[in-house]
């Protein structure tokens, strides 16, 4: 069984993370030189909230939860530049479709939480874009009303508000640009230089926190709608 104290990640004095990957094949040179150990948590939003509500209700009945998760991947997009690495500003769940009961496509019903949810603010001079999640690979990313698709945020961003844990999300764009033909290179190709980007963009998170440009404070807000009447496990 994981020691999953073992996979905090000291971000800055005060401040521990659990970074959170969906593969092995995401986590490269750069981002192990930063001795940052991921969770791992499996392809597709089933997998993701598995194993990611295994490790913090461990890690909540140890008391140690992070002070905040940043869940680190790739994405796909039709409009975005190839390789470069974003941070996600809003999410939507685009399996979702309960529209035959007269929901909204995209809610999921008797849900708490808002079709799509605002991140809370961070580094706003960093690029930033909307996710949609869902279990497929999207190669036409019309339909998603999102920026990128990805298969794994929206469904850690749920489980972390059940604890009460922030999600920073950063997304670097791996595939979209063209029509997708059945190739695993077209998504494995610019994995190394997304891994190159999003060990830059947690290395910038830990600079402007030792230079006081960011505070603790600025990394462990909740999205704007949470309340704590949607936690739904007991916090440390």
């Amino acid at each position: 069984m994981p020691r999953y104290q073992d996979y905090l990640y000291p971000l800055g004095e005060g401040v521990t993370a659990l970074m959170v990957m969906a593969t092995e094949l995401e986590y490269g040179a750069h981002l192990r030189q930063l001795a940052i150990r991921p969770l791992i948590t499996g392809v597709g939003p089933v997998k993701a909230a598995t194993a990611l509500t295994h490790a913090l209700a461990d890690l909540g009945a140890g008391s140690s939860l992070p002070e905040v998760i940043i869940n680190l991947g790739s994405a796909g997009s039709a409009t975005l530049e190839q390789g470069a690495v974003y941070r996600v500003s809003s999410s939507a769940y685009r399996d979702m479709d309960a529209s035959a009961f007269g929901f909204p496509k995209g809610q999921t019903p008797f849900c708490p939480h808002p079709l799509r949810i605002e991140s809370a603010p961070l580094m706003p001079d960093f690029p930033s874009a909307s996710c949609s999640s869902g279990a497929n690979v999207v190669s036409d990313h019309t339909p998603t009303g999102a920026d990128m698709a990805d298969m794994e945020y929206s469904a850690i961003n749920d489980v972390a508000m059940a604890f009460g844990v922030p999600v920073i999300g950063f997304k670097g764009i791996s595939d979209g640009a063209k029509p997708l033909t059945g190739e695993l290179v077209e998504w494995t190709a610019l994995l190394p230089v997304i891994d190159r980007h999003l060990a830059a963009a947690v290395a910038e998170i830990k600079r402007r926190l030792v230079q006081g440009q960011i505070v603790r404070d600025d990394l462990v807000q909740m999205p704007p709608h949470w309340k704590a009447e949607h936690l739904r496990f007991a916090k440390r």
